[in-house]
């Protein structure tokens, strides 16, 4: 049985809706996580960017490098995003259940969470290239933050923030090879 749409969220498991609805309150205005989760993009960029400006500043090809590597990661992270949202086309859950509030309303589709294949690239890059416990640690600790928004913002299910991470992180790996 093919179901598309709307009707595929309805078909979702019955634990992802469950977190979902016990994670997100009812009133998301005002919180940390609408901070955190706004964080993801600029992040994304401003590192690689970042890093390729103190490179080109003290003339260092090797990070120079390695800021082309982590942007490379981004892109490629946000390319494939895009793309299975547009192959999967799932709803978010603030959109199909009347008991899920989102922070605002949104018309892209949830599969896989785009703020978290980022934010997950960007952490993986930077483990691959820093291979230092205090930039690794932070960096997935944010992912992680932005992973937890989503849901409780209304906007992911789960299994978006898991696809999301594990795209950020597959394209980490794949620029690196």
């Amino acid at each position: 049985i093919f179901v598309t749409g709307i009707d595929t969220c309805r078909a979702q498991a019955g634990w992802e809706v469950n977190m979902v609805r016990n994670i997100n309150p009812q009133n998301t205005s005002g919180t940390g996580w609408k901070t955190v989760s706004s964080t993801a993009k600029p992040i994304a960029v401003l590192i690689p960017a970042g890093i390729m400006t103190a490179a080109l500043i003290n003339k260092d090809k090797i990070s120079k490098y390695k800021a082309i590597e982590i942007g490379t990661s981004i892109i490629v992270a946000a390319a494939t995003t895009t793309m299975l949202k547009q192959i999967i086309k799932r709803e978010r859950p603030g959109n199909v259940y009347t008991d899920i509030y989102p922070d605002k309303p949104d018309t892209d589709y949830a599969f896989p969470s785009g703020h978290v294949s980022v934010s997950f690239a960007t952490a993986a890059a930077l483990s691959i290239q820093y291979k230092k416990w205090y930039i690794t640690v932070p960096a997935y600790l944010w992912g992680t933050g932005v992973a937890y928004s989503r849901m409780y913002l209304g906007q992911h299910y789960p299994t978006d923030v898991l696809m999301g991470a594990a795209t950020g992180i597959g394209s980490a790996y794949f620029s690196h090879w």
